[in-house]
């Protein structure tokens, strides 16, 4: 890079001045009101502001570009059909602010990799595309057609299409998708690596094989009907916030809700809604009836615990449903007979948990057998993350708790069409059955081989195995694992390519070469052919809906996701037996097409204009496994446990309040009392103790996973409730220490939520 020195992969180290309040033991409420106006004001202006959030995620509106918790199938809120972090990610998109190319001209990558990651994001929205050409250090704009035919030469080039990878964000649309995997598969390659490797991989393939599908079975109206809702490794209060609205109206209607995690979120706890007096009022509305703060990792062993007191119980009364069991399961005895011989003290000293607080579970769940399980990343993100999610089947299914009214899995997603994605072939192994249908309906033979995940993609590029990345959405970089590593391998890469709506690190640590598309996004108004258009995305629940923007795009250069691909892949495939023309006639005919080739989609374009969508269809949800016995498994699973030594803890990554994924809203983390910093690491005051620290002490952080040495400079030391011999920090801060090798059994997963680290006073050194 010239003279230059290579941009820095992660945040600055700088601190920008810790505040610290008192920890709050509710959510919502008027600050929830307050922040998003906040949020949304300055960034989009009054009218342009109101507008949007208006048409957030009502019928004739667009679906919010943040978390896939779904939207009511009745009526829906007329005030307000969104959270607060929801119009957050609307301040973010409908932002007034563009990058033209007087930006990239006055600001160098450098510069820019100096910035933090909320700096960077806050800067604006991309208004057209843009290149870093060799040896350059500036982005300087081009045309999108010299931009389709330099990544079409490019990828021409290739030795194999093998060496080309195409990344998917959980943003991307049904339609987007789609087309995207149908031009990669022309093209030559499975390397479809996607958002959910690194996220609820774990949960597909442990419903897949316990149950014959790899989504969850409920849908909202069941959280309604429910006697005990099971909420293990999630967040809702700042990840899916919508989902305290459900979880009240679930208890108005007489539910009970049981809580594990290592920290007593105020989401967990207790909801004031402000779209109520009462909530209005901040007069708090209880939702958790039992709190189980497990140990990192714990829940496989707390979970265990509790089937085997049931088991305990069932001899005296009652507990299990033998009927569904006999007539839907297999495994049955080879699992009460593994139950029998687990040591119950283990499991408790494993968990983290007391006999009382186990007993109080089953307490709450013998009698009861509509269950909703949900669970997120705090589940899905360790070494042995299938079989504990594999764990909570064999509860439901003991009780059971599946294909009934009121019951059933609830693996609440990330990213908005995360779930779409794959249900549109965005999978790096596509079934023999998927593989057929590309052939039949569109005349060419798609590759049969697995193509790479995530980790197998970084892994490659590092070897100088993958020269063209391309990524449709999303911040690769800060949101993989290792992020050293992961950096050296895209700057090993001819070509990375980011079709994007705005600036995130990714840009910064690129290839030899590197271009960025300007998209449009879920607000903008989309025009193709002279016709408004829309798109359409799946929820965690299985609904498919029509998104529709209604706000004028920054930028007169901007391309919709699906025109992008279209015209990448027509540059690219010379000979393609794909029409791709007429997609960009009109959206009707991706879809049409998408109807040809996924099950569920029959009449599609019809289905989708209906106020609401359509579901759909799901086996669990009807009492059906399509599994090869036709009947779900039971899953035999020993607890396992964290070796640690002495002056090491077990560290999970998480997200503060005011942030998405990998989106910096802010500064603050307001439920948690952490205010102007993120560059924190919050301890047990024991642990704190130990190692002569208090709470605001500087220290670094250190993992040697396989003898590599990662280092996380200049934290601040907390002090929080949270479980001795545990620690939790934000991503992507603490990436750098999640090491590329350390991965989930099976779905190979990054393992995030069970980091080992040391931590050292600052100035310290082992």
């Amino acid at each position: 890079m010239s003279e230059e020195r290579i941009p820095e992969a992660e945040n600055p180290e700088d601190f920008t001045g810790l505040k610290q309040e008192n920890i709050k033991h509710s959510a919502g409420g008027i600050p929830a009101v307050v922040s998003a106006l906040k949020h949304v004001l300055p960034e989009a202006g009054f009218v342009r502001g109101l507008k949007a959030l208006g048409k957030i995620n009502q019928k004739d509106g667009f679906d919010c570009p943040g978390c896939a918790w779904p939207d009511p199938d009745d009526e829906r809120s007329g005030i307000a059909e969104y959270c607060e972090n929801g119009a957050k990610a609307i301040a973010e998109e409908a932002t007034l602010k563009k990058l033209d190319p007087e930006f990239f001209a006055t600001h160098s990558i450098e510069e820019l990799a100096s910035w933090s990651d909320y700096q960077i994001g806050k800067s604006g929205r991309l208004s057209q595309p843009m290149m870093l050409s060799v040896g350059d250090n500036h982005y300087r704009p081009l045309t999108w057609s010299d931009a389709f035919d330099k990544i079409a030469s490019e990828l021409n080039s290739l030795d194999s299409p093998d060496e080309a990878i195409f990344y998917t964000s959980g943003r991307t649309s049904n339609e987007a998708a789609f087309l995207y995997q149908l031009f990669v598969r022309e093209f030559g390659t499975n390397n479809l690596p996607d958002c959910s490797n690194m996220c609820h991989e774990s949960s597909g393939v442990a419903l897949g094989e316990s149950l014959g599908i790899g989504k969850g079975s409920v849908t909202l109206e069941d959280f309604y009907d429910a006697q005990v809702i099971f909420i293990l490794g999630q967040n809702p209060g700042t990840n899916h916030p919508r989902m305290l609205t459900a979880l009240q109206k679930a208890k108005r209607n007489g539910a009970m809700i049981i809580s594990a995690n290592p920290l007593p979120e105020a989401g967990l706890m207790a909801f004031n809604n402000p779209q109520e007096l009462k909530g209005l009022l901040d007069l708090d509305s209880k939702l958790t009836d039992l709190f189980l703060q497990v140990r990192i990792n714990g829940d496989l062993a707390m979970l265990l615990a509790i089937e085997k007191k049931l088991l305990e119980a069932n001899s005296h009364q009652r507990v299990f449903d033998e009927e569904f069991i006999n007539r839907n399961t297999i495994g049955y005895d080879a699992l009460t007979a593994h139950l029998s011989h687990l040591d119950i003290e283990e499991l408790y000293k494993i968990s983290g948990l007391s006999p009382e607080q186990i007993g109080a579970a089953v307490e709450i769940l013998k009698d009861k057998e509509r269950i909703i399980a949900c669970w997120a990343m705090g589940l899905t993100q360790h070494k042995n993350a299938v079989n504990t999610i594999k764990e909570i089947v064999n509860l439901l299914l003991l009780k059971g708790s599946i294909g009934k009214r009121g019951a059933g899995t609830c693996p609440v997603r990330g990213h908005s069409n995360v779930q779409g994605d794959r249900t549109m072939g965005i999978v790096e192994k596509p079934s023999e059955r998927f593989l057929q249908k590309i052939k039949d309906n569109f005349g060419f033979i798609p590759p049969s081989q697995h193509g790479l995940d995530t980790v197998e993609s970084i892994k490659a590029m590092h070897a100088g195995k993958g020269k063209v990345f391309i990524a449709l959405g999303g911040n690769f970089l800060s949101a993989t694992p290792d992020t050293q590593f992961t950096a050296a391998a895209l700057q090993k890469t001819r070509l990375t390519v980011h079709i994007s709506t705005k600036l995130n690190r990714s840009h910064l640590i690129h290839g030899r070469e590197a271009i960025i598309l300007p998209a449009l996004g879920r607000t903008d108004l989309d025009f193709v052919n002279g016709m408004q258009q829309f798109i359409s995305c799946e929820n965690s629940m299985g609904v498919v809906q029509a998104s529709k923007g209604t706000l004028k795009p920054a930028s007169e250069h901007m391309l919709s996701e699906p025109v992008i691909v279209c015209r990448l892949a027509k540059a690219t495939l010379s000979k393609s037996k794909v029409s791709w023309d007429k997609y960009l006639q009109h959206y009707d005919q991706i879809r049409e097409d998408i109807e040809r080739t996924i099950p569920g989609f029959e009449n599609y374009n019809e289905r989708v204009r209906n106020p609401g969508g359509f579901y759909l269809p799901n086996a669990n949800r009807a009492g059906l496994f399509d599994t090869a016995t036709k009947k779900a498994h039971f899953n035999i699973a020993m607890p396992g446990y964290i070796e640690t030594k002495a002056d090491e803890l077990t560290m999970m990554t998480i997200r503060s309040h005011d942030q998405f994924n990998t989106t910096i809203y802010g500064l603050n983390d307001r439920y948690r009392g952490i205010n102007n910093e993120r560059r924190v690491i919050l301890m047990n005051k024991n642990d704190l103790q130990k190692r002569g620290l208090q709470n605001g002490s500087m220290v670094t952080l250190v993992n040697e996973h396989d003898g590599t040495r990662r280092e996380a400079h200049n934290f601040i030391a907390i002090d929080y409730p949270i479980p001795e011999g545990n620690a939790a920090t934000y991503f992507p801060e603490a990436n750098v220490l999640v090491p590329i090798s350390s991965v989930a059994e099976k779905s190979n997963t990054p393992t995030s939520k069970m980091v080992i680290i040391k931590v050292i006073p600052s100035g310290a050194r082992l």
